[in-house]
């Protein structure tokens, strides 16, 4: 049993004072306002976010793509090309170093869960590994080691385009049959045996171009109860290729022939139209946006305004992992809808700030996408919670909503200070536990990546 005492905190009910929070088993077992200084004592106490979209390996990239090509415009298309290229010197090994970096920014970040958009699963050629959860199983292994929580996605990869074209060099290493598909599903279960009781597992059917229409229909039979991930709209190209071969576009067609509800997360949206906003907002399905990534890859400006109003939800993912920053996430979110709409303040509502309605929908949007009992202050649910400094310039002398105000729009890294996952506490005083090896593990790995280069 662990206590935490709070000055101040977050309640699904709003902010309260004083506020002792136990756990017990990881999850929160009382919380109690008015409470009298005991256990560890706090400045400001959060509900942590679940970061719901990531590509571990693709990290140890970030930097390497943002000179010219030879193509007369650089875009995410030819920014994969360079992915491709850099994943097939990639080893397992490789992977889990990577991904141990990874969930331990996103920690001292402020996020309590990875969710793991996993789909390099074979060797260089798409050569098979004896087990096919091998790749999978590093990211389970990095969790171990790091104490994040693991939403573990598996992806289902069939072919080069909507066409049905073979996988191109690159590619190859994604790729699954139906039958690879439920293989792969059921080893990454096993992968998961020995984590902690908070890792769970969902099923990513990749995109409409990877899928067909019954490799996503054997996906959304698979394993019903649990969430399910896949790109959707993110690039104009996609929406032609999808509108030339299916007669829709990629929300009509799939709202037309599915039935998206709370199970669903979508990854990116940049391009619906104001109907296909509105009808797939109604249905319950989570939106997840990556801005970090989505403004490096030039994807587009998600309908924010429109979708909020339509009573849409939304989480947050990290997805390239060119920069992991939970507070410059949600910045760009809202100041993408600022520069585009040329005004301010344009997510924030009657009796809620910006940064308040921002967060409370990461919250949301997070805990269901990651499918795990989280996303507040409440007995029952996991103890995900982050610790925030009061004690510096940005945020001196703040209250209320205005403590996530300055946390997102004036404020650092660095400014969290603790984290608990499913209460573990594996951050504290802004560091991982286990920082410094983990960086010597990851900077190992590159010199070695730099000699097979």
């Amino acid at each position: 049993m662990e206590k935490i005492w709070a000055e101040r905190a977050l309640l699904p009910d709003g902010w309260a004072e004083h506020v002792c929070v136990t756990i017990e088993a990881g999850r929160i077992a009382r919380v109690e306002p008015g409470a009298a200084p005991q256990g560890r004592r706090v400045a400001l106490l959060l509900p942590a976010l679940a970061n719901l979209h990531s590509h571990a390996f693709q990290r140890a990239m970030a930097g390497l793509s943002e000179g010219r090509g030879p193509e007369p415009r650089d875009t995410f298309w030819t920014w994969r090309q360079i992915m491709y290229r850099f994943l097939d010197h990639l080893t397992p090994d490789d992977v889990e170093s990577i991904a141990a970096l990874v969930q331990m920014e996103m920690l001292e970040a402020g996020y309590a869960t990875n969710v793991e958009f996993h789909y390099l699963h074979h060797g260089p050629g798409g050569r098979p590994y004896a087990n096919p959860a091998e790749m999978a199983g590093r990211i389970a292994a990095a969790a171990v080691r790091t104490g994040i929580g693991l939403t573990l996605l598996p992806v289902h990869y069939q072919f080069g385009g909507v066409d049905r074209r073979p996988l191109a060099p690159g590619q190859d290493r994604f790729g699954t049959t139906p039958g690879d598909f439920a293989r792969l599903v059921e080893a990454s279960e096993a992968a998961l045996r020995d984590l902690p009781a908070d890792a769970t597992l969902g099923i990513a059917p990749h995109s409409l171009r990877a899928v067909s229409p019954e490799g996503l229909a054997d996906c959304v039979a698979l394993r019903p109860n649990r969430p399910l991930h896949m790109h959707l709209a993110e690039q104009v190209p996609e929406v032609e290729e999808i509108r030339a071969a299916y007669g829709r576009r990629p929300v009509e067609w799939l709202l037309d022939n599915h039935a998206p509800d709370r199970r669903w997360t979508l990854i990116h949206l940049t391009h619906m139209t104001e109907d296909e906003t509105r009808r797939l907002a109604a249905t319950g399905a989570v939106a997840g946006l990556c801005p970090i990534t989505e403004s490096s890859l030039g994807d587009g400006i998600f309908n924010g305004t429109i979708w909020a109003g339509a009573g849409g939800r939304y989480g947050f993912g990290s997805d390239s992992n060119i920069r992991i920053s939970l507070t410059e996430e949600l910045r760009t979110l809202e100041y993408s809808q600022r520069l585009r709409d040329r005004a301010r303040a344009v997510l924030a509502v009657p009796g809620r700030s910006t940064g308040r309605v921002i967060y409370d929908a990461g919250l949301d949007g997070g805990a269901t996408a990651a499918g795990r009992d989280t996303g507040a202050i409440q007995p029952g649910l996991w103890a995900d919670l982050a610790v925030v400094d009061l004690d510096n310039p940005v945020m001196a002398g703040r209250r209320g909503d205005q403590m996530l105000d300055s946390l997102i729009f004036a404020g650092q890294d660095g400014l969290v200070r603790d984290v608990w996952s499913a209460g573990r506490h594996v951050v504290t005083e802004g560091r991982h536990l286990d920082r410094d090896r983990i960086i010597a593990d990851y900077l190992a790995t590159i010199a070695r990546l730099q000699d097979r280069m």
